[in-house]
């Protein structure tokens, strides 16, 4: 009996230890994080604040698989009446659409040899014009799309299309972008664009036969257990949502997408815009690229296409962007000063961005909605400060023991 009590004494503190440590790994300091320094991000989120040039914010720090650091700040919504900020709010993300449904959809149909990067774009969208004519005409390639070579413009007149009658919105956006003048031979010179991405959801689509919501719920989302994650949130989802801007007749967007060529899109399912989420959930997608693909015996991509997502084109490599990230272009400017030369990351317009540095096996998850009220918050050095205090806490030694 007495063997049978120290036997059981034995598993009950094995069981307790063991679930100590899987617990401890949960901390900064396990994965190599010194949790003090990372209060140096708690500082400037709140000077923010304090200038009004945000309501609030969420931060996540992701680091061996785990959300080790996550909290709220602030408020969510300050315009109708104060509403204080959660870890679960979900935010539009904006543009922070282009590397997680739209160009990880693309990934995903490589992967399936359905597509190839450098494929022309005409071959899957008949209606689209390529650059120049006749013997100079030079092709545009998905690649081109993905690393926004291509030589479209940024954007599209939105106003204007509205005014033409007779034809579905979203077909007279896409007949603009098949047709509208090309501003520079494909793959020499960069040029941030949203047709780019609505160009590949339309490529997404024609080749899925899915919508691009249903074919990233089914091959991203869904697979990852992302339950807050989506195109034009239900009803139930919006009323997590951060409103964004105030419009003309008083109201705040919320669970609307902000973005107005998004919203011209199939009431805002975009490839540039328009996908919904909060940061528990960008943590699974994030930990899952950091992973080469998988996280919790749940894959959705392979380790050489996370590897060919995140790496620099050779032939493309001055301009700075992978094939749906930004590692070194002028916009990488959220990277901050100290995170490694591998790092890659993404930004989007209503305040939200995504830093991923492999080599420190970090990676930092800024959630605002600096748009909110009116749409003149400013984050641009916020972002940079966060991601450095976020460096900075790394302590290399303990770290490199992982």
């Amino acid at each position: 009996m007495k063997t049978k009590i120290l036997l059981f004494i034995s598993l009950f503190s094995l069981l307790q230890y063991t679930q100590a440590q899987h617990s401890e790994r949960l901390t900064p300091f396990a994965t190599g994080l010194n949790e003090k320094k990372l209060e140096n991000a708690d500082i400037v989120i709140q000077q923010s604040i304090n200038k009004n040039e945000i309501p609030g914010a969420v931060l996540g720090v992701v680091s061996m698989g785990k959300m080790v650091y996550l909290k709220a700040y602030g408020n969510k919504q300050t315009y109708p009446e104060v509403q204080p900020m959660s870890v679960n709010t979900i935010f539009d993300l904006a543009s922070c659409t282009k590397p997680l449904a739209t160009a990880t959809s693309v990934m995903i149909l490589i992967e399936k040899g359905l597509i190839g990067l450098n494929d022309n774009v005409a071959s899957y969208l008949p209606g689209f014009s390529n650059f120049g004519v006749g013997k100079d005409e030079k092709q545009i390639k998905i690649i081109h799309l993905l690393t926004h070579t291509s030589g479209l413009p940024a954007y599209a007149p939105v106003s204007a299309l509205e005014k033409r009658n007779g034809l579905p919105l979203p077909q007279v956006l896409t007949l603009y972008i098949d047709s509208c003048r090309r501003e520079f031979e494909p793959g020499s010179n960069m040029k941030y664009s949203c047709l780019n991405y609505i160009t590949l959801q339309h490529v997404v689509e024609v080749v899925s036969g899915k919508s691009l919501r249903d074919f990233c719920k089914e091959n991203i989302f869904d697979v990852l257990n992302m339950t807050h994650t989506d195109f034009n949130p239900g009803e139930e989802m919006k009323l997590d949502c951060a409103p964004t801007e105030k419009q003309k007749n008083g109201l705040v967007l919320k669970g609307v997408v902000h973005d107005p060529l998004a919203r011209v899109m199939n009431g805002g399912i975009s490839g540039n815009a328009g996908l919904f989420s909060n940061a528990n959930d960008l943590g699974i997608l994030v930990a899952a690229l950091m992973n080469g693909g998988e996280i919790n015996g749940k894959r959705i991509l392979s380790p050489l296409t996370v590897e060919l997502m995140t790496t620099l084109p050779e032939s493309l490599k001055k301009f700075g962007r992978t094939p749906g990230w930004d590692m070194s272009s002028a916009y990488s400017g959220c990277k901050g000063d100290l995170f490694s030369s591998s790092t890659y990351c993404h930004t989007g317009y209503t305040g939200t961005s995504i830093v991923i540095d492999p080599e420190n096996d970090v990676a930092v998850i800024l959630l605002t909605n600096r748009v909110h009220p009116i749409d003149k918050g400013s984050v641009a050095k916020l972002r940079a400060s966060v991601a450095n205090a976020v460096a900075g806490s790394i302590n290399k030694k303990t770290h490199s023991e992982k």
